[in-house]
């Protein structure tokens, strides 16, 4: 390959569809402050996500940013590690204490149980991300918060046009925030919104993201300047043309890709919408070890993948520099494995199919040759703890069907092809359901 690939690729519209709308904005001279066309994109946001209340802002952080303020958080709220570092930094600018819950190893999103172990007198809300896309299980945060009278904000940064139970993942929760950057499967270049229900507090957000200001002579309270502007809105009206058509491209070399890949014992998200979005493509492999070769192997050939998520927000250099092990504090054992072993490989619309097959085949050659006949198997870093699972790994020369089974930290791990599954059916050192054989 000549060029270089990227993991991700901006789709744009037509050079001169955008140019007719710049004569537009040179005529009218009206560039931002809620004009016309940020409002024309609001319109028909709403009608294409199918939400009552809408309000875009200039970036997808200012909008969470805004959700915590809208609803006046204090305190503790609980969230994953297993994100964006923008829905961890959020919290702590707002002063409020991050509290974080494992992930589900299957969804990689945040897992209703360990939520609910989490809650404390200080909690005051649960901040969920929709990870790649794929919706969290709503139901069940939405039943933990109104049990212990939480407010629950989604961070939908990834989840454009998706759906659960046939409706709009953004429908759930209090406030869903989203982003609109250019790595997005729809974007304004920069940009986000605010997805609300209450309609007093729409009005609310509306006024924090434009310095509080209520009319000439009033400033009722004090609001940032959060205001999207007219190019990225034209961008937004041009790309939402565009969409449906750049969704079916993805969801082509996303299958391709399953498909290619599918013979290796890799790992693949269990996507659990009614409609997806095929954001981004994440494999997970046996062990931090095959992942990084795999990347580095994919890097020399100009293909840029990503570790993503990698590392937790838990592990970054500013926790660590104040002696904090969040982590293992917080017992995130699903998450740390996941984000070792996890790839985010090139998805885009206008990727060549041919350029996904010669990344399969990149992959497959270097997954192959990790894996001869005696080569031993890495345990992924928070196994190195327990020994006598260690020594009862086998070489992968055992086939694809041969699994072992111990037990650590109360959950149940089936050794096999695939590498380490932590499986939530251990009760008190009893397996249930597992089946095994």
């Amino acid at each position: 390959m000549k060029n270089a690939i990227n993991v991700t690729r901006p789709d744009l519209p037509p050079l001169e569809e955008y140019v007719n709308y710049l004569n537009a904005i040179w005529e009218s001279r009206w560039l931002t402050n809620n004009a016309e066309y940020v409002q024309l994109l609001e319109k028909r946001l709403k009608e294409y996500l199918k939400v009552k209340n809408l309000l875009l802002v200039s970036n997808g952080t200012l909008a969470i940013h805004i959700a915590l303020k809208a609803l006046e958080l204090k305190g503790e709220v609980i969230t994953t590690p297993y994100t964006f570092a923008a829905t961890t930094n959020v919290l702590l600018w707002e002063g409020i204490k991050p509290v974080f819950a494992d992930i589900d190893p299957e969804t990689f999103n945040i897992d209703p149980r360990d939520v609910e172990k989490k809650i404390t007198n200080k909690t005051t809300a649960i901040l969920a991300v929709h990870v790649y896309g794929n919706p969290c299980y709503v139901e069940e945060l939405q039943e933990i918060a109104k049990k212990h009278d939480l407010k629950l904000i989604y961070d939908a940064a990834h989840a454009f046009g998706v759906e659960y139970g046939n409706q709009s993942v953004l429908n759930y929760g209090d406030i869903s925030t989203l982003s609109f950057h250019a790595t997005k499967v729809f974007h304004t270049i920069e940009g986000g919104a605010i997805v609300v229900k209450d309609e007093n507090l729409l009005e609310k957000i509306q006024l924090l993201s434009n310095h509080g200001i209520r009319s000439e002579e009033q400033v009722i309270l004090p609001g940032t300047n959060a205001k999207m502007n007219e190019f990225q809105a034209i961008m937004g009206l041009l790309n939402l043309e565009h969409v449906d058509e750049n969704i079916r491209l993805r969801k082509e070399r996303y299958e391709h890709y399953k498909e290619g890949l599918s013979d290796l014992s890799l790992k693949f998200q269990k996507v659990i919408a009614s409609k997806y979005n095929y954001i981004y493509m994440p494999v997970l492999f046996r062990d931090a070890n095959e992942r990084d070769k795999v990347y580095a192997t994919l890097l020399k050939d100009g293909i840029r993948s990503r570790k993503y998520f990698y590392p937790l927000t838990t592990e970054f250099d500013y926790f660590k520099k104040s002696g904090l092990n969040l982590t293992e504090d917080y017992d995130l054992n699903v998450a740390f494995d996941v984000s070792r072993r996890v790839l985010c490989l090139p998805l885009y619309s206008t990727l060549e199919m041919s350029d996904v097959d010669n990344i399969i085949n990149i992959i497959r050659k270097a997954v192959q040759d990790d894996r001869k006949v005696g080569k031993p198997y890495h345990y992924p870093d928070f196994f190195h703890g327990a020994p006598r699972l260690r020594q009862a790994a086998p070489p992968y020369a055992l086939g694809q069907t041969e699994r072992f089974v111990r037990f650590l930290f109360g959950f149940a791990v089936e050794v096999g092809s695939a590498g380490p599954r932590l499986d939530y059916s251990t009760i008190n050192g009893k397996v249930k359901g597992l089946g095994i054989g």
